[in-house]
């Protein structure tokens, strides 16, 4: 009974884990979705307000999705997302810059999106300019 148990809690694989792999397995919809949302926790008010409201729609639009290609790259590609988020409070979240094969595999209603998300995060950030914080006495 003893050796059965020791055999049990034995390793599958005599190799070290490797880490990249581990952060490349997929998490289910509703546990990546939760981490999603957490992560949103240590950015800006406004950062995490935008980051929320995307995420929510993005779930809610593809939640009769079936295909399950469509669905793995999905999950696979908000997995890259919320492994390029800070984990640390501390740390300032930025941004990088999208890469042009992902851009041009982009179909039409896709690059109308990425287009309403730069003008919105472009409104969000705007820099406020001297005396614009101010309110007017008269």
């Amino acid at each position: 009974m003893r050796s059965s148990i020791l055999r049990l809690a034995e390793s599958v694989t005599k190799a070290p884990l490797n880490l990249n792999e581990a952060s490349a397995m997929l998490y289910p919809p509703i546990p990546l979705y939760r981490r999603l949302l957490r992560s949103h926790r240590n950015l800006p008010r406004e950062m995490r307000s935008l980051g929320d409201d995307y995420v929510k729609s993005e779930f809610r639009r593809h939640k009769e999705v079936t295909n399950p290609v469509y669905v793995m790259g999905f999950l696979s590609q908000w997995k890259k997302y919320l492994d390029q988020m800070p984990r640390d409070p501390d740390v300032p979240f930025s941004g990088k810059r999208l890469d042009s094969t992902v851009f041009e595999k982009m179909s039409n209603e896709q690059l109308g999106q990425l287009y309403e998300l730069m003008h919105t995060a472009k409104d969000i950030w705007r820099p406020v300019q001297p005396g614009e914080g101010e309110e007017k006495k008269s």
